[in-house]
């Protein structure tokens, strides 16, 4: 991609693991909340993701958004989901649109479907012999606020592109927990996105064909019950990494 590529959210967990695995790929723009402890490598803008003012200066020119801005918090408040999560997704489209921009990969999350895992979650989904999946053709399901704020996120991208034929990515992101998965945890080792497979899946994320897909961000662990074929058919995600190699935070295979 030879314009240049906005990442809103850029100071948070996934935006900073994004950049350290893309940082010399793309021409990046950079928005924070606030302003960064560190002077970033590359331009940079702050503010409320939901003020068109302060959003519009950061969209000019750019080809494409990685939008991961908002509350990430699983517990956020209705308040706070509405302000940062719905009413700052809906302004990043609309901004797009308005700046004649192609493409948006949201940063959606497992939060989105997190009540429809099964109705009685037993824990044999969390296991390798299992073959339940969630494959992004479901119904949102969320399990709370932020969920619903997701959910909402991936609607507004399916009206946007139905209107004005933007491309949508929505990567229903798992659990992205450092450089290992999480220890005593089955839920979340089958759900776990390990830091170069986040990096990854946000790079065939800008350089695919696609309208509007739905895809599920989680590196090929054995243990796994959503699908992630849909990211490899249409994105070319190629995963590299897998929680069952894994003992605590011992890496049983290199």
């Amino acid at each position: 991609m030879d314009e240049p590529v906005l990442l809103t959210g850029a100071g948070g967990h996934v935006g900073q693991t994004v950049l350290d695995g893309l940082a010399g790929k793309y021409d990046w723009r950079l928005m924070y909340h606030s302003q960064p402890a560190e002077e970033p490598a590359f331009p940079y803008f702050t503010g409320e993701v939901q003020n068109p003012g302060d959003v519009r200066p950061a969209m000019e020119g750019v080809g494409a958004v990685v939008h991961l801005a908002g509350d990430p918090r699983p517990e956020a408040p209705w308040d706070s989901v509405i302000a940062n999560n719905i009413d700052g997704t809906h302004t990043v489209y609309d901004l797009a649109v308005q700046e004649g921009v192609d493409r948006v990969v949201f940063a959606s999350s497992n939060h989105a479907v997190g009540a429809a895992e099964t109705d009685e979650p037993p824990p044999d989904i969390y296991r390798a012999h299992d073959e339940f999946r969630l494959d992004g053709t479901e119904y949102p399901r969320p399990g709370n606020k932020y969920g619903i704020s997701k959910a909402t996120g991936e609607i507004i991208g399916r009206y946007y592109h139905d209107t004005y034929d933007i491309s949508v990515c929505n990567i229903r992101i798992g659990n992205l927990n450092e450089e290992h998965p999480p220890v005593d945890y089955p839920r979340g080792q089958a759900m776990w996105l390990s830091t170069r497979d986040c990096a990854h899946i946000h790079d065939r994320a800008l350089q695919a064909n696609y309208g509007f897909e739905m895809v599920y961000g989680i590196s090929d662990n054995d243990s796994k019950y959503y699908s992630i074929e849909r990211a490899k058919e249409v994105l070319g995600y190629e995963p590299r990494d897998n929680s069952a190699e894994w003992d605590g935070k011992e890496k049983l295979t290199e």
